[in-house]
């Protein structure tokens, strides 16, 4: 059994920064992807930023390059999210998300992910 705990969010101006963290406990051995999703009122759920196997893989929403950067962290269980440059736009619930499938590496895909966190609130406005 597998738990997600994301925490980090916080109401913030246009331009500030925040970093989002994700703690996974259980047994994450089989972990291949982390990935980090959100979801705005009336909007579908979409895929931000992952973190392939070993780190070597990392795909971002178009919406965020340049903006945000996935990192794991220090303990292998923990999973970063450093926003910088935030919009209005980004304003979201966000979700930290585990995947155990090999097809995770080729997409920011819902679908692929097993295990979710409860999301932590992200709001950008002036």
């Amino acid at each position: 059994q597998v738990q997600v705990a994301e925490s980090g969010g916080g109401t913030v101006e246009p331009g500030s920064s925040l970093r989002l963290s994700c703690e996974a406990s259980g047994d994450t051995s089989r972990t291949l992807c982390l990935a980090w999703f959100r979801q705005a009122p009336g909007k579908e759920r979409e895929g931000v930023a992952l973190l392939g196997p070993a780190g070597r893989t990392t795909k971002y929403a178009d919406s965020v390059k340049a903006r945000f950067t996935i990192a794991r962290g220090d303990v292998k269980s923990t999973v970063y999210l450093q926003m910088n440059s935030l919009k209005p736009e980004d304003t979201a619930m966000y979700y930290c998300a585990i995947s155990t499938r090999p097809s995770c590496i080729n997409s920011l895909d819902s679908r692929w992910f097993n295990n979710w966190g409860e999301g932590t609130q992200v709001t950008v406005s002036a």
